[in-house]
């Protein structure tokens, strides 16, 4: 769980210092749910509002709702019963928390009390597929995996790839502006969208950006809506840029024998003429936590590893370079000629580290420029030493983006129990570290409500006045998601 720092404030709508969040704005009381149920069923049918809905709607991967919270469930099957449910909540003053796959690890599709959980999961219409224009037109609820696999029999993939790839939706990618692993060459999911279909808070349907590659017609809605965690808008449809498959793709490693020689690495490949697909960088602690959980058996000696993926023509080239890059570097490289092999190490990045079973454990997400990784690192480390924790990392390296672990053992405690003063307060100085470096308190899982507290670490005063300008202006009710990402 990737928590507020110490001693936060009870802003509305935020996590309380007990982990819990609070109520937002104009709620309906949980009372009048039973009478907001019976109204939405007659627009959108029985089976699609549940008032007794399954705890997985209760949260996302990271935040939970506090115990004895209120809520329904509207599951629209199309556009015009999204415009139904969020009219009718304007109508009564009920806040609506748009969801996706609820994958999220910051909060953003956390419910609070009296509020509508808006699922998109019906939404799930591949509308077009056009490799002419390299565009698909998607909806809202199709699984983000599941598009690469449409896409394949037209000799065509989905760039945007983050570890929740076959989870995630793309509704809930592009509300939060998901990374992944090929960020470092194809860019964030915001790169690879190009209009969008949204509801307004009012139920009006709008439709921004172009078809067209070029468009600089007004100002740039699109791109303001990517990553706005649905305080401004529901999004329901995308059109976005399609790539072809690479003739060939490829998986390195390189081994180093220690993280802050790894991160020379990372920076030989960047004074390289090679660009690959994704650059990976596991500290050993990460090593030894994918083995703890799997048997894999990567954490020889005192080594960290970078897991390299080229793609593309010239693939013999980009090998040869890159190998003479790294091992000018110092590093052990191992061209990964077994494709059963590769796919097995790619996994084991994404999943390997395991739940940490036993510990509390508090997942982070910061990034820096490249240059700043062996910084970031070595902070990671003096905060384990200083505090008394066991600490660990991956790192989308391509791209500056670090995933650090921090846990210490519960014997005999609930796991469920508030986090440790000590993870807390490492988290705190983790987070400062990264924008003192020039930096970003998150690179990719949002703000939603999990990192209210850090916002004036990175937001001028003038910026956060103008950014919540912008909000009233497309939901003067604060009926969106309140309480989140701003």
């Amino acid at each position: 769980m990737t928590p507020a720092p110490p001693a936060p404030s009870a802003a509305p709508g935020v996590l309380t210092p007990s982990g819990d969040l609070t109520a937002a704005g104009d709620l309906t009381a949980p009372s009048d749910l039973t009478a907001l149920a019976d109204r939405l069923r007659r627009v959108l049918g029985e089976d699609s509002v549940l008032t007794a809905p399954a705890a997985r709607y209760g949260g996302d991967y990271a935040v939970k709702s506090a115990p004895g919270t209120q809520f329904l469930v509207a599951l629209p099957r199309d556009v015009e019963e999204v415009q139904a449910t969020l009219r009718l909540a304007q109508e009564t003053g009920t806040p609506v928390v748009p969801r996706g796959a609820g994958s999220g690890l910051s909060g953003g599709a956390t419910p609070m009390d009296g509020a509508i959980v808006l699922g998109l999961e019906r939404l799930t219409r591949i509308r077009e597929i056009d490799p002419r224009d390299e565009v698909a037109v998607v909806e809202a609820g199709v699984i983000t995996a599941d598009l690469s696999r449409a896409l394949a029999p037209h000799g065509f993939f989905y760039a945007p790839d983050p570890a929740s790839a076959t989870l995630s939706t793309l509704g809930g990618n592009i509300a939060t502006n998901a990374g992944g692993l090929r960020c470092a060459k194809y860019g964030v999911t915001r790169e690879s969208v190009l209009a969008l279909e949204v509801v307004l808070a009012d139920g009006t349907l709008l439709r921004t950006g172009h078809r067209s590659l070029k468009g600089v017609t007004g100002l740039d809605l699109t791109q303001l809506l990517i990553g706005s965690e649905g305080t401004l808008a529901v999004i329901v449809a995308a059109t976005v840029q399609i790539r072809p498959l690479p003739v060939a793709r490829r998986t390195l490693t390189a081994r180093f024998p220690s993280t802050s020689a790894a991160t020379e690495g990372v920076g030989a490949i960047s004074l390289s003429p090679v660009r690959p697909a994704a650059t990976e960088l596991l500290d050993h602690g990460s090593l030894e936590d994918i083995d703890e959980n799997t048997g894999a058996g990567l954490s020889a000696g005192d080594s960290a590893l970078l897991l390299i993926e080229l793609d593309g023509y010239g693939i013999e080239e980009q090998t040869r370079d890159l190998v003479t890059a790294l091992r000018g570097a110092g590093g052990e490289v191992q061209v990964i000629g077994d494709e059963t092999e590769a796919a097995t190490l790619w996994e084991l990045r994404r999943s390997g580290r395991g739940s940490g079973a036993g510990h509390a454990r508090l997942g982070e997400d910061v990034a820096v420029p490249k240059s700043h990784l062996a910084e970031m690192f070595a902070e990671l480390e003096r905060l384990g030493r200083v505090h008394g924790i066991r600490t660990s990392a991956v790192a989308h390296a391509g791209d500056g983006n670090l995933h650090p672990s921090l846990s210490l053992p519960l014997p005999g405690q609930d796991a469920s129990a508030a986090l440790p003063a000590p993870l807390l307060a490492a988290a705190d100085e983790l987070v400062r570290t990264a924008v003192a470096l020039g930096g970003t308190i998150s690179g990719e899982h949002g703000i939603g409500t999990a990192k209210h507290d850090w916002l004036d670490l990175e937001l001028s005063p003038a910026s956060r006045t103008l950014q919540r300008g912008l909000k009233s202006v497309f939901d003067h009710r604060n009926l969106l998601n309140p309480g989140k990402a701003l």
